[in-house]
């Protein structure tokens, strides 16, 4: 997740918890867009030599919460929160590709260009990114006269 505009860059759902699924997930994140820092928890999955060996490749900053911490990565933590009680837990997948497909439509079609969020001035991760952009690309105006 960018934290800036709660977007999702990068997921993938797997049947293991081992560094293919964080990795992977990694690899959609910097197809989009390449961050200056990094943060998660210490898990092993993230401080695996191939996670950390893609972050370093790309010139990205790592930060890791402390152990046994979960404060310190409240938004994955929050992000986690929405995905299980808008999606998994209203949902019944018929198996683990209808689960993946389904999730991927919560987060690519409801959480990016449906659901809105506060923090962004009630605008969805979409309108509030193509709005930032829209205004990063406008000539700086000169206000002395």
């Amino acid at each position: 997740m960018d934290v800036f505009t709660r977007s999702i860059r990068g997921w993938h759902l797997s049947r293991r918890l081992d560094q293919e699924l964080t990795v992977s997930a990694l690899r959609r994140a910097l197809a989009q867009r390449c961050p200056q820092i990094h943060h998660s928890d210490q898990g092993v999955q993230y401080a695996a030599n191939a996670y950390v060996t893609l972050l370093q490749a790309h010139g990205v900053q790592i930060s890791m919460a402390a152990v046994g911490d979960p404060t310190q990565n409240g938004y994955a933590e929050r992000l986690i929160r929405t995905i299980k009680e808008e999606d998994v837990y209203l949902s019944e997948y018929e198996d683990f590709t209808d689960a993946s497909q389904q999730m991927g439509r919560f987060l690519e079609d409801v959480y990016m260009h449906k659901r809105i969020h506060s923090a962004l001035g009630y605008l969805t991760p979409a309108e509030f990114e193509a709005a930032y952009w829209n205004q990063a690309a406008q000539p700086a105006t000169n206000t002395r006269t």
